[in-house]
């Protein structure tokens, strides 16, 4: 990777200062801090990450020089479904697809060369020709699974995740209603859409349900499934 790095300075001297970019030093240096982070960041971030390695440029030439790395190929803009712009490095030959956290919001990246020959085996039976592609997959990440083994309340439940109703709190009132409701102790259902306010719907059993905020509070479940163990772990 150093070597990969030094390659990425070298053309990055000859490309800006061939186009006469304003600037080249500080742009530079951004650029040998953006090739230390290890992570998807935006402007916002790379600013903070800038400031703890005692560099204070105004954000306006750090967007701008973000921009361009891009503009020349260094950098690639991601954007995801939490709606934020991250910059992450872009080495030329190297591709890898994302998948992501949806309670911490953790980005693992991944390649899989059969995954990649499979796509293209896809696209040439169709006739199609790839030019790019880009793999997203949502779900919870190994740290946040291990945290969510214990039962939770329904409202911190996101999106897409299958669960299994495992007790109720509150009175005999909540508990006749949410059986009137048809819902019952040990019942499986998928979280269809929940923003944290208002009303959450679930489904169970090909049904759609309305829940509000204050009931699902009193609703504690857990995942379908749990499996933590290592994929190298001894059983």
């Amino acid at each position: 990777m150093k070597h990969t790095h030094h390659k990425e300075k070298e053309q990055f001297k000859k490309l800006f200062k061939q186009e006469y970019i304003d600037k080249f030093e500080e742009r530079f240096k951004l650029l040998e801090i953006f090739l230390q982070t290890e992570r998807h960041v935006t402007v916002e971030e790379f600013n903070e990450f800038l400031i703890e390695h005692g560099i204070e440029y105004p954000i306006d030439l750090v967007k701008n020089t973000l921009q361009m790395m891009c503009r020349f190929g260094f950098a690639q803009r991601r954007g995801f479904e939490d709606g934020k712009v991250r910059y992450e490095h872009r080495h030329l030959g190297q591709h890898h697809d994302h998948m992501i956290c949806t309670k911490c919001g953790t980005i693992i990246e991944f390649n899989n060369e059969n995954l990649e020959e499979l796509q293209l085996e896809i696209t040439k039976s169709h006739g199609f020709h790839m030019l790019q592609h880009k793999m997203e997959i949502y779900g919870i990440c190994a740290e946040c699974l291990a945290f969510r083994a214990r039962m939770i309340p329904l409202h911190s439940a996101k999106a897409g995740e299958r669960l299994v109703v495992a007790d109720f709190l509150g009175g005999k009132v909540s508990r006749m209603r949410l059986a009137t409701m048809g819902l019952r102790i040990g019942d499986h259902i998928e979280v269809i859409t929940n923003n944290n306010q208002g009303q959450m719907v679930i489904a169970m059993d090909y049904n759609r349900f309305s829940i509000g905020q204050g009931i699902a509070h009193k609703i504690l479940v857990q995942p379908e499934k749990i499996s933590l163990s290592a994929p190298d772990e001894k059983q």
